[in-house]
């Protein structure tokens, strides 16, 4: 499944809604997702969203959407 994670970039600052970025990510489950993203970045973690097959669809519209994969 891909998941949408949003997230702050420094776990220093304060979060600000401007500052927030977000990656796409396949994994088995959002716990998956979300330990992935912890162990290869310093990211503040937001929030964890599953795409379903129209949000994803919708997603791949932007000229910027790319799986993010970590080695």
């Amino acid at each position: 499944m891909i998941f949408k994670v949003t997230y702050q970039q420094s776990k220093a600052t304060n979060p600000k809604r401007e500052d927030t970025r977000s990656l796409y990510i396949e994994a088995e489950s959002d716990v998956d997702a979300r330990a992935l993203v912890e162990k290869n970045t310093p990211y503040n973690i937001e929030f964890v969203q599953p795409l379903d097959s129209a949000h994803l669809a919708y997603e791949q519209k932007n000229p910027d959407f790319a799986l993010t994969e970590f080695n």
